[in-house]
């Protein structure tokens, strides 16, 4: 069974989706015959390359909140990720064009490398003081990934490099309905949006799978779990309510 993945990495529920999903996997008993393929979704795709700003005046500006409240907003998130284990920094992140990251994710698809640099990129970007829109940070992830460093510089060198890739996945996603990120895609079959408990990863996988046993490979994908906090494309993303999956 296939689950393709959309995410970006400047997605914090991304971020914190794939650690539950990875969890909600890991307690499927077919984990072994799942293959997981993740995809490119530019949360801002007519942003320009080097045009970056801090994610806290972001927020700010978008919710008209002030630096306070825009903070309050990165905690309740940072405390979504540190319960799952993840590292988070609040205070000096910033946010700019990720065209370039996804065309090297796909560059590392090619090489077999693509679960060890989406990783280091969520790390350095969420986790980390390092700001992943600075073309010499992207070299040094990817030679961290096992990538060849020159292969690397020549592929952010050449705009068109990957870059169909990069827009045939979000075309893909358009044509799926998927306009906010994460969105889980499970087989063709099922639609799971945002960062979903764990459990519910479970679930959605177990019902997947039976459904694929009993019945054949339906055309169109069922939306099987809304709900789920998601970054849409206008920029914001979604602070789950009291008493709501978070």
């Amino acid at each position: 069974m296939r689950v393709e993945i959309w995410g970006d990495i400047a997605c914090p529920w991304c971020y914190i989706g794939k650690a539950r999903f990875e969890k909600g996997l890991a307690a499927f008993a077919h984990r072994d015959e799942v293959e997981v393929v993740y995809r490119s979704f530019e949360l801002d795709p007519g942003r320009a390359k080097g045009d970056t700003g801090l994610v806290t005046d972001l927020l700010a500006e978008k919710f008209g909140r002030t630096r306070e409240e825009a903070l309050a907003m990165e905690e309740h998130v940072a405390s979504n990720a540190r319960s799952e284990g993840l590292g988070y920094v609040i205070e000096g992140r910033d946010y700019g064009s990720t065209f370039d990251i996804h065309r090297l994710l796909h560059l590392a698809k090619a090489r077999g490398r693509h679960d060890e640099l989406l990783d280091l990129a969520y790390r350095a970007n969420f986790a980390e003081e390092r700001s992943v829109f600075d073309d010499e940070t992207l070299v040094s992830l990817a030679v961290d990934a096992g990538l060849e460093e020159a292969e690397a510089r020549t592929v952010l060198a050449d705009p068109d490099a990957y870059a169909a890739d990069v827009r045939a996945d979000e075309r893909e996603a358009a044509a799926l309905g998927a306009s906010g990120v994460p969105f889980f895609v499970l087989d063709r079959r099922y639609g799971v949006s945002g960062g979903q408990p764990a459990e519910l990863f479970t679930q959605a996988l177990e019902q997947a799978w039976e459904s694929r046993v009993l019945t054949p490979l339906a055309p169109a994908v069922r939306d099987e779990a809304a709900g789920g906090a998601v970054c849409d494309t206008d920029g914001s993303c979604e602070i789950p309510q009291a008493g709501a999956h978070s």
